[in-house]
């Protein structure tokens, strides 16, 4: 019964998401249709559960964070933030582009997506870089890169939503993901060296000094502190990860309104606004997803996946290596929220017999998942910096691979030494 709920349920997300249907209605219709065919449970389950799901103080964080990003975004941050990483990796063989991987990682700590991240940083730095004679494909496809660094390095809308989901701590999942962003955006940077070093792109005009480092860092101060104030308030336990969204949401529109003076009435509407339609989307997915998680448990589907899974092998490395397929699979066609809400609670239960640390996967999944960021079909941030470069998704995708195959092999490295991920959190709290 379970193998036939697992053919169908997916297979109808599958044929919905083929023929255009938005992915959370595909969801929800994909649950709907196979409930009434394989079981007596009343439909009125989907918008029980749906609803439930969303009644969560920890889930209000998901629009506070991106409401957060946006007020930073519009205010003025984007700019400051490119001249403090000018400030310390510009002089170096394709200075610009090790900016704009290092711009990207100070972006991702304020705004906690991806696309924003792109958005922010590469509509100052594609730009930039194509003047100085960078290939433009190679400039659009760096930024999508480094711009899905936005969900792991906090703070991260998809670990609030794996956290609400597994009941793992959304504090802890913000540490496990510091060194992993890291890892990631330091490849990224190895990756723009070598291609830069090969293509001879142009080094910085200019050798940068102390008092330009310090002028840039006073200069963007405001900006970086939003990290500080956030990671800083939930760990010291003066407030939580939802209060600390809300502390964001304030502080940005603080320094954005009264500090750099750059947030105006209509950059205000246009911040919310885009806050009202992206959160009305992620909401109304996760509400369906969340209801098709729990049909798929009430099918007894995790318990069948886990099963398949151990009579193939009993090997925790090959399962892990598998699991890491999948992820990245599925984040080539559905969106890293919906993916996690959807493969989640089939596969923890996989791992975790292996004696994996939920806290551990938690990381394993976001990154995995982050990496769906930039490989068609999907790639949303790839989209993004086509539009922002007016290069074919076509040409960005034939740049991007040697981007993807480091992200996956640090990927790998994340999967197979767990210290990377739990160390700090050990060292923190325990």
């Amino acid at each position: 019964m379970s193998g036939m709920v697992v053919l169908l349920v997916f297979g109808l997300i599958a044929f919905t998401m083929t023929i255009g249907v938005p992915i959370g209605i595909a969801v929800g219709v994909s649950t709907a249709v196979t409930m009434y065919l394989t079981s007596n449970t009343p439909l009125v389950f989907i918008s029980q559960n749906a609803f439930t799901a969303l009644d969560s103080f920890p889930l209000l964080a998901v629009p506070l964070f991106i409401l957060s990003g946006n007020l930073m975004s519009y205010g003025g941050i984007s700019r400051r933030l490119v001249r403090l990483a000018d400030s310390m990796v510009g002089f170096v063989t394709g200075g610009l582009a090790m900016v704009t991987v290092m711009a990207c990682m100070f972006f991702s700590a304020i705004s906690g997506s991806s696309v924003a991240t792109v958005s922010g940083i590469g509509s100052f730095m594609i730009p930039e870089m194509r003047k100085k004679k960078y290939d433009a494909g190679f400039a659009a496809a760096l930024t999508a890169a480094a711009g899905s660094l936005g969900v792991i390095i906090p703070p991260s809308i998809s670990f609030v939503v794996y956290g609400v989901m597994t009941g793992v701590s959304i504090g802890e999942l913000f540490i496990a993901g510091i060194i992993p962003g890291l890892l990631l955006g330091f490849a990224m940077m190895a990756v723009a060296y070598i291609v830069s070093k090969k293509n001879d792109y142009p080094k910085g005009e200019t050798y940068p000094s102390m008092k330009d480092f310090i002028a840039s860092l006073k200069d963007s101060f405001a900006a970086i502190m939003v990290p500080v104030i956030i990671l800083g308030g939930i760990y010291g336990g003066i407030f939580t990860p939802t209060e600390a969204a809300g502390v964001a949401v304030v502080y940005s529109l603080f320094v954005g309104w009264f500090v750099y003076k750059e947030l105006s009435g209509e950059k205000l509407f246009s911040a919310f606004l885009e806050t009202v339609l992206v959160n009305g989307a992620v909401t109304f997915m996760i509400g369906l997803s969340m209801a098709f998680a729990r049909f798929l448990t009430i099918a007894g589907v995790p318990r069948f996946i886990t099963t398949s899974i151990l009579e193939f092998t009993q090997n925790g490395a090959i399962t892990l290596l598998l699991v890491n397929i999948i992820f990245l699979a599925v984040g080539c066609f559905i969106d890293n929220l919906s993916a996690a809400i959807i493969l989640v609670p089939i596969l923890l239960p996989v791992v975790t017999s292996f004696g994996v640390d939920p806290l551990h996967f938690g990381v394993i999944s976001t990154v995995a998942l982050a990496i769906g960021f930039i490989t068609p079909p999907y790639g949303p941030n790839l989209f993004v910096a086509s539009s922002i470069s007016g290069v074919s998704i076509e040409k960005i995708t034939r740049k991007v691979w040697f981007f993807c195959v480091v992200l996956i092999g640090v990927l790998l490295l994340i999967t197979y030494i767990p210290v990377l991920s739990t160390g700090l959190v050990h060292f923190v709290y325990r």
